[in-house]
């Protein structure tokens, strides 16, 4: 006897566990079959029902199965590059991403909806609030864990994270974006890592970078928050908006690098 188990398209993601039981023609239970393995489901960006579906799929080998990229830093003028080994596929970063998810104490009925999980895996892979992944440090003393410019790829962060529990020691943007692009690749959606040059950043919801000035013409330090960095690097992930107007499906932007409260 085979059977065919398909699961719908906005089924939770996550680990399962396989049990049938039997019974007769009257109703008496009969027997139980116990799979000693589990399984693990992930969004399909291959399934024209999944909310992540992707067309053409050829676009796939890049924003699913390719486990390893480059991602752009420096300025405008002068535009550097370095390899970055996201390593979906790895022993254990399936685990770990799924861990980052039971980590926040995220609902298993929210785990079909992508949305959601971009929110989720963004939130957490910074350690703000949330002892999540990364600790963030901008202050050029690394004597306490890992000078971000030192990592060379996601695995060995997800590794430590899931083996101590304890958010690991330091990133910027790009090794938060990098690591969020494992993560969400691994749990099947498509996900690319992009770099903004003269990059702007918002303090107060105004959408524009402000300068304030006394009568003086002097600047308001205290007020002037706002700033425009050299370089910043967050993700895109691939997905339908069916919360939003029509229009809006397609690529959304998520970036873990703790700023501001979305």
């Amino acid at each position: 006897l085979r059977l065919l188990v398909a699961a719908p398209a906005d089924a939770p993601i996550g680990r399962y566990r396989v049990a049938i039981r039997t019974r007769t023609g009257a109703g008496e239970f009969a027997t139980q079959f116990q799979e000693e393995n589990d399984f693990f489901l992930l969004f399909n960006p291959w399934c024209p029902e999944d909310s992540v579906h992707m067309d053409p799929p050829s676009q796939l080998r890049e924003f699913v199965l390719n486990e390893a990229g480059r991602i752009f830093f420096g300025t405008e003028e002068q535009i550097a590059e370095r390899d970055w080994n996201y390593g979906q596929f790895d022993a254990g970063i399936l685990e770990a991403s799924l861990f980052i998810l039971d980590r926040r104490g995220m609902p298993h009925s929210a785990r079909g909806d992508p949305i959601m999980v971009a929110r989720v895996v963004s939130a957490m892979v910074n350690s703000l609030d949330d002892n999540g992944v990364l600790v963030g440090n901008w202050t050029g003393d690394y004597s306490q864990g890992t000078n971000p410019s030192a990592w060379a790829g996601s695995v060995a962060i997800l590794r430590a994270f899931l083996r101590t529990g304890a958010p690991v020691r330091y990133g910027q943007c790009w090794v938060f974006a990098g690591v969020v692009t494992t993560v969400l690749r691994c749990l099947g959606l498509p996900t690319r890592t992009v770099t903004n040059y003269n990059s702007a950043h918002d303090t107060d919801v105004s959408l524009t970078t402000d300068i304030y000035f006394d009568e003086n013409m002097r600047p308001l330090e205290r007020l002037n928050t706002d700033s425009v960095w050299n370089f910043h690097v967050w993700n895109d992930c691939w997905m339908k908006r069916p919360d939003l107007p029509p229009g809006h499906d397609g690529w959304q932007v998520v970036d873990a690098t703790p700023q501001e409260t979305s």
